[in-house]
């Protein structure tokens, strides 16, 4: 598609961060891709995909994986270039 960031939530897969390669109905193929598991300093994945993260240690976000498909994907959210930045910035929440 773009080389924008998108946040992606599925409806039982969870939410998702990355570019979007491919879309076709509800299936999402993402890369650079890493979940946002949790995440504090936005009241929701609208204020995040439009801000980012005021609290970025508090945040669980995975590590990023090359690619994944997404087959339940319900929302698209553009990111602003802010957001990507600040969501790009959350180190990595490991075990």
């Amino acid at each position: 598609m773009d080389n924008k960031y998108y946040i992606v939530r599925g409806d039982r897969s969870g939410v998702f961060f990355g570019n979007i390669a491919e879309r076709n109905g509800s299936e999402v193929r993402m890369t650079n891709v890493r979940c946002l598991w949790h995440w504090s300093g936005a009241l929701s994945i609208l204020e995040l995909a439009k801000k980012g993260t005021e609290n970025p240690r508090d945040c669980k976000f995975t590590a990023s994986v090359d690619s994944i498909t997404i087959i339940d994907a319900i929302e698209l959210i553009p990111c602003t270039s802010e957001a990507a930045e600040s969501i790009g910035g959350v180190a990595e929440w490991r075990a």
